[in-house]
């Protein structure tokens, strides 16, 4: 398309009116069940990653200022400017590598548009049925221009979260600040702007991924302010011939982003991740532990081939990770572990962000996965969807004979969900030795039905 010719498609307006009039009695039943789950989750990776260096980093630099539009901390007795509330939030749930997923969309949204959100609701005294319905509409803004942009916007090294997080933050924000659709679509020009992300850290590893989201969700809500301020945004920001959907992408389709509008919800699409790593790596490891199980132990193996899909070859498949953060973007590493480790545990196997940074310099699991490659796999191609990637495991034995498990549907997408009683159990698991088993339960009474919450308050109570 010729950069000067106006869009057909006015794609901020139709994204604003629609998180503007957006009703939660019209939301389908099955979303507005998924909402509660999605929030749970992110308060669970919240719980594990707030100890962790990089959400100590951003206490130490941001946790310090106050002023009229302040928010609470998560599992802390501190109240920050907003901004900063989101930054240092959604740092502690998105530095993890361990948040909700969008497949399609190449985004993880809910650790951008939750920490958001929970602080502009703090700030407008929203209820609990306004936070779903503004988080809401936040998912599915910032997965429709997903989707209009990818996997274009992948390949030429931005990264989704941060960029299009960012939207979905500033529309929840703005919502729940009860601005009109004018307004709201001023937010959204800003935060357009104030989008970024690079993604050199999949070739070069550094901490800078873990704090991606945290970003995202701090340009966010500070877009809304400065929307509820008066300042304005340019009225076709996303489709606009030099606005977001084209500077960051070569094949921007703004119909994509504005089809079926308020009619089909793409945040039903959403995975879980069951373990600590990239969403696209979920079924190569699940089928390493499965091969594991049934025999195959790591000191037999001779090395293990992974059949993947294309896309993945430039950022996941280095076999020699040189860092914490990029052994849990490493489809190699995590399969090496999952063979090491899958048959000492019980249950289902579970890599947490704590067993890539113990196992990072493992003599045996590193051994193994430099003698793990990552291939093209055609039946990972065809059956990848919007909605889960395949994987192929072969393993070679030392003996020579050789042993392979295909998953087409991996735990966590929506095909093979985790359920919400698990997400319960999983965040129960995770909160009651840090708070109290009697805090946690009283909390999740709470957060199971956030509807009926007058206030956001109570999903602050946790302290410890």
């Amino acid at each position: 398309m010729n950069p000067a010719q106006p869009p057909s498609i006015a794609v901020t307006h139709a994204l604003a009116q629609f998180a503007a009039e957006l009703e939660w009695d019209a939301v389908p039943p099955p979303v507005q069940a998924l909402m509660p789950v999605l929030m749970i989750d992110m308060f669970r990776a919240a719980a594990v990653g707030r100890d962790k260096p990089w959400t100590s980093a951003t206490r130490q630099v941001f946790g310090s200022a106050s002023g009229p539009d302040c928010a609470s901390l998560l599992y802390a007795d501190e109240r920050v400017e907003a901004g900063r509330a989101a930054f240092i939030n959604g740092t502690a749930a998105g530095g993890l590598d361990w948040d909700d997923s969008h497949v399609a969309a190449i985004i993880h949204p809910g650790v951008c548009i939750w920490p958001a959100a929970l602080a502009a609701a703090e700030i407008a005294g929203a209820s609990g049925r306004e936070l779903l319905t503004a988080v809401l509409a936040g998912y599915e803004v910032a997965i429709r221009v997903g989707m209009s942009i990818q996997p274009e916007h992948s390949l030429r090294g931005f990264q989704g979260t941060p960029t299009c997080g960012a939207l979905g933050a500033a529309v929840a924000s703005a919502r729940l600040f009860r601005l009109p659709a004018e307004r709201l679509r001023d937010a959204l020009g800003i935060a357009a702007t104030f989008a970024c992300g690079l993604s050199q850290f999949f070739v070069s590893g550094s901490d800078i991924k873990r704090f991606h989201a945290g970003k995202a969700a701090a340009n966010g809500i500070e877009a809304a302010l400065l929307a509820r301020a008066g300042l304005t945004g340019p009225h076709d920001a996303i489709e606009g011939s030099q606005g977001f959907g084209r500077a960051f992408s070569d094949r921007f389709d703004p119909s994509t982003a504005v089809k079926d509008l308020g009619r089909h919800f793409p945040t039903e699409w959403i995975s879980l991740k069951p373990h600590a790593g990239s969403v696209r790596m979920q079924a190569a490891i699940e089928g390493a532990a499965m091969l594991a199980r049934a025999g195959a132990r790591v000191e037999q193996v001779a090395s293990m081939e992974l059949g993947v899909h294309g896309a993945m070859m430039s950022k996941l498949a280095a076999n020699r990770p040189v860092d914490y953060q990029q052994a849990q973007l490493s489809t190699p590493f995590a399969a090496a572990m999952a063979v090491a480790l899958a048959p000492g545990r019980e249950g289902p196997l579970t890599l947490s962000v704590d067993d890539f940074e113990q196992y990072l310099d493992d003599p045996g699991i590193r051994d193994l996965s430099a003698r793990t490659r990552c291939v093209v796999d055609t039946r990972v191609e065809a059956l990848t969807t919007a909605e889960a990637v395949p994987a192929r495991v072969t393993i070679t034995m030392k003996d020579g004979s050789r042993v392979e498990q295909f998953v087409e549907h991996p735990k966590g997408c929506p095909q093979n969900p985790i359920t919400a009683d698990e997400v319960v159990q999983r965040f129960a698991a995770i909160a009651a030795p840090r708070f109290g088993a009697g805090p946690v339960e009283a909390w999740l009474e709470q957060a199971r039905h956030p509807e009926r919450l007058a206030s956001v308050a109570p999903l602050f109570s946790l302290r410890g």
